[in-house]
């Protein structure tokens, strides 16, 4: 998904927060790992979440004609391809 903002869009705002001491410190670790600001962490999760749930509520409008044959699709996948064949046939690590 891209977005897209204009110069005005894009100005930076403060967003303040009050959280658990605990729910920080997990933050800052969790930012330190990937080599991140508290702030670049929060922002770039936030952001990925934002898109998923926006992503997940998105409206698809089919004509009534095309909704059987999009509802068809979607009831019989596709087979099995190698490589999911593969994955499955492995032996799962808890049980090596």
């Amino acid at each position: 998904m891209s977005v897209t903002m204009s110069d005005d869009a894009a100005t930076k705002v403060s967003i303040n927060l009050r959280i658990d001491t605990r729910y920080r410190q997990m933050i800052d670790d969790a930012a330190r790992v990937l080599g991140k600001t508290r702030t670049e962490y929060m922002v770039e999760t936030a952001r990925r979440q934002a898109i998923d749930v926006l992503l997940d509520r998105r409206l698809i409008e089919l004509e009534a004609a095309n909704f059987d044959s999009f509802a068809a699709a979607l009831d019989a996948p596709s087979a099995p391809g190698p490589k999911l064949k593969a994955l499955m046939s492995r032996k799962p690590a808890w049980e090596k």
